[in-house]
C-alpha cells in the first residue's frame, strides 16, 4: 500500500515543477530595457527567481504586493511605484482559475487590488499557471471581493442576493487584512457565465474596492504548463 504522505509530497513537487516551467517560459516575454509590473503568489515566487538572473535587462519592476516587493528587493532589482514608472510594458502574474477566453479570478492571495491596477496600466498582461488552473466556467474557486471592512456585513448580503455565499477571510482567529487595510470577502457557490458583467456588478456594490474577476481586462496570452510542456493561449 502506497503512503498517502509520500503521495501527497509528490503530487507538490509535480506541481511545483509545472510553476516552474511556467515562470521560465514567462522570461521570454520580459522586453529589454524597460519597467514591468510583476504580480504575487507562487508562481511568481519562482518568476523572481528566474527574473534576477536576467535583472540588468530591465529597469526595474513594479510590484504589485508587499510580499512580491520584497522578493524583487532581495533579487536586486529596483521597485518602483506605479505613479513613478507610468507605462508598463508588461505584467507577469499568476491566477487561481482562468477560462480558454482568458478571463481569472484572482486574489487567494489577497493581492487583488493592486494586481488589478497594475495589469491595467500594462501593455500586455501575462499568465502565469499550471494546467489546472484551465477552467470552462469559472466558480468553482470562491470569489476574493476586497471590502471597506465597515461595509463586510452589507456586502455580504447583496452577494447573498446575487446568488453567492460569502465568507469572511480570516487567519488565527481574525480578519485576513490586505495591503490596502481591508478585508476580504470569499464568495462560493457562484457559476459564472457571464464574468464582465458580474465583475461590475459587483464593483458597483457601496463598500467594494474590487473583486476578483479579471474579464474587463483578462489576460493577453497564458502559459500553462502541463506534463507534456507549455501550451499558450493568445486572446
Amino acid at each position: 500500500m502506497s503512503d498517502p504522505y509520500v503521495a501527497r509530497y509528490n503530487a507538490h513537487m509535480d506541481q511545483n515543477a509545472l510553476k516552474l516551467a511556467a515562470a521560465k517560459a514567462a522570461i521570454a516575454y520580459v522586453p529589454i530595457d524597460t519597467i514591468i509590473g510583476v504580480g504575487s503568489g507562487s508562481t511568481v515566487n519562482l518568476f523572481i527567481a528566474e527574473l534576477a538572473k536576467i535583472s540588468h535587462r530591465i529597469k526595474a519592476a513594479v510590484s504589485s504586493s508587499e510580499a512580491s516587493t520584497a522578493l524583487l528587493k532581495q533579487a536586486n532589482i529596483e521597485v518602483m511605484t506605479l505613479n513613478d514608472a507610468g507605462f508598463l510594458s508588461v505584467y507577469i502574474d499568476g491566477a487561481d482559475e482562468i477560462t480558454p477566453h482568458l478571463a481569472m479570478i484572482k486574489g487567494g492571495g489577497a493581492a487583488l487590488t493592486r494586481e488589478k491596477i497594475v495589469a491595467a496600466a500594462s501593455d500586455k498582461f501575462v499568465c502565469i499557471a499550471d494546467q489546472s488552473k484551465l477552467v470552462d466556467v469559472l466558480g468553482a474557486f470562491p470569489l476574493p471581493v476586497e471590502v471597506i471592512p465597515m461595509a463586510r456585513s452589507y456586502v455580504a448580503r447583496e452577494l447573498v442576493r446575487l446568488g453567492g455565499h460569502p465568507e469572511w477571510r480570516m487567519k488565527d482567529d481574525k480578519g485576513v487584512v490586505t495591503d490596502n487595510g481591508n478585508w476580504i470577502l470569499d464568495v462560493h457557490g457562484l457559476v459564472i457565465t457571464n464574468p464582465v458583467e458580474l465583475e461590475s456588478t459587483i464593483n458597483q456594490i457601496a463598500g467594494v474596492v474590487t473583486n476578483g474577476l479579471f474579464a474587463r481586462r483578462g489576460a493577453d496570452v497564458a502559459l500553462l504548463a502541463s506534463i507534456d510542456g507549455v501550451k499558450t493561449l493568445t486572446r
